[in-house]
């Protein structure tokens, strides 16, 4: 159904709409049905409330009401969920982000395209390059006000948004400016913005290891050369969930979740200082989806959705490897990190009962001395991986 009236329904729509004995959508979408025999039923907020409204007519005809391509952003796989296939059918118009690439001319497959209607804008962070082009389906116009705001507040107030509203009926229009001259008024829902990213603000980058000043710590974190090591012992992968165990600022179980939208983690530690600024850092990197628990291994980790790859990279212990050990999966993938004698030689006597790699890294740096230069060794780390 198309944003403004009824006049882009197919034939196989509108045979559904006349069949129909229940017709449930938001107030916007029944206002523009034509006359039909149906009765009508306004979708209440919370949108899981008319789920549950709409699963309790099961065994009757309903059609429900949504814009566009609704399994792209939109409602049809949080309905679908809880049908089976026979009970339910599928009619997509034109999504947003394809009105909004016709409307622009940007190609779709080299633009990032996100539905933020009830997600928060720190989600945009990693796509936040000079020169990317980004589509981002809002909620209203307040929300692209506080868009405008946001890009400023991170170094990207030079981005040009291209505000759309209404695409695909009579009432679409489309205005432009700058982030940081933002001067545009009256945007009515449905909207969607169209950002060129343009600014001075950091760039998140694509590879493992990312720059130490992104991530607020208190100088618990693992350092960029040894977390992109961690990171490709890791070796993240589509679907699969971590468990970072000794989170300190999260930059471990962050850079997990940036390397991929299908990866999930959970981050424990014991400190609740810390699991507040895991949180904040998770949040501002736009990885919101992270979740931490406060509380010290193995005692926190009973309950938790079992993981494909642990990471320890605080409190290790005989406890905690005999713990992992006995209750994790088969081919669980597990790494561990040491920087002190007495958990070197445990990871050497674990590593010589279960087998996997062990590794000593020694790095050192660039440092003044006098009116010279020397190099400054950092402390040695011993890293053991294996295959459970």
């Amino acid at each position: 159904m198309g944003e403004d009236g009824p006049d882009g329904l197919s034939r196989a729509s509108r045979k559904a709409l006349e069949q129909a004995e229940i017709i449930m959508g938001p107030p916007r979408h029944l206002a523009l049905l034509p006359e039909v025999a149906a009765q009508r039923v306004e979708w209440p907020v919370p949108f899981a409330d008319g789920v549950m409204q709409l699963l309790a007519l099961r065994g009757r005809d309903v059609v429900m009401l949504a814009s566009g391509d609704p399994f792209w952003f939109g409602a049809g796989s949080v309905i679908t969920r809880h049908l089976d296939p026979g009970e339910w059918r599928a009619l997509p118009g034109v999504s947003t982000f394809s009105l909004a690439g016709a409307t622009l001319g940007w190609a779709l497959e080299s633009t990032a395209c996100l539905g933020l209607h009830a997600a928060p804008l720190t989600r945009l962070r990693p796509h936040l390059s000079p020169g990317n082009r980004i589509i981002a389906l809002l909620r209203d116009g307040d929300a692209v006000r506080e868009l405008a705001d946001w890009l400023k507040d991170v170094g990207f107030g030079r981005s040009i948004l291209h505000v759309m509203q209404a695409l695909g009926g009579p009432r679409a229009q489309v205005r432009s400016t700058l982030a940081d001259g933002f001067d545009v008024g009256d945007i009515t829902h449905p909207v969607c913005v169209g950002i060129e990213v343009a600014g001075d603000g950091v760039p998140l980058g694509l590879a493992a290891g990312r720059s130490d000043d992104i991530f607020e710590s208190d100088g618990q974190i693992t350092k960029r050369p040894m977390r992109a090591l961690t990171l490709s012992a890791l070796a993240p992968r589509h679907g699969e969930h971590l468990w970072d165990i000794g989170g300190g600022s999260g930059s471990i179980a962050i850079e997990w979740l940036l390397s991929h939208p299908g990866t999930s983690a959970t981050t424990i530690e014991p400190r609740a200082d810390r699991a507040a600024r895991i949180r904040r850092n998770a949040r501002q990197l736009g990885v919101d989806r992270l979740q931490v628990v406060t509380g010290k291994a193995a005692d926190a980790l009973a309950g938790l959705d079992a993981p494909d790859v642990v990471f320890i990279g605080g409190g290790l212990s005989q406890e905690l490897l005999v713990w992992l050990r006995d209750n994790l999966a088969a081919d669980t993938r597990l790494v561990a990190n040491s920087v002190t004698l007495e958990s070197d030689a445990l990871l050497s006597h674990w590593q010589a009962k279960l087998g996997g790699d062990l590794i000593r890294v020694d790095l050192a740096q660039v440092a003044p001395l006098g009116s010279r230069r020397k190099w400054q060794p950092s402390l040695p780390l011993t890293q053991w991986s294996v295959t459970l």
